[in-house]
């Protein structure tokens, strides 16, 4: 896996809706993150191998990562930023 198809990944995950990385099963993630990035690039069955390995070995990462985002909505952002707690202050 090249560096470039590693970013690429990061990327999409980066992207990709919260509920989507959250809502599938294990199995059906790693399908429609291989299906997508196959999508933006042809990627032979080496590179498909070492992807599924990979994106499997960091699940747990993916989804903490996901459910991170999820926690820091425009909700609570809005508690978290001091700047903006004195504003609704006034």
């Amino acid at each position: 896996m090249t560096p470039t198809t590693m970013r690429q990944l990061w990327t999409m995950i980066e992207s990709t809706q919260v509920s989507t990385l959250l809502q599938l099963d294990d199995i059906a993630l790693v399908q429609w993150l291989l299906k997508q990035l196959t999508a933006q690039q042809p990627l032979d069955e080496p590179e498909i191998s070492s992807l599924n390995s990979y994106i499997n070995s960091r699940l747990h990462l993916i989804r903490d990562t996901a459910f991170s985002r999820k926690s820091v909505g425009p909700e609570s952002q809005r508690t978290r930023d001091p700047v903006l707690s004195r504003q609704e202050l006034r």
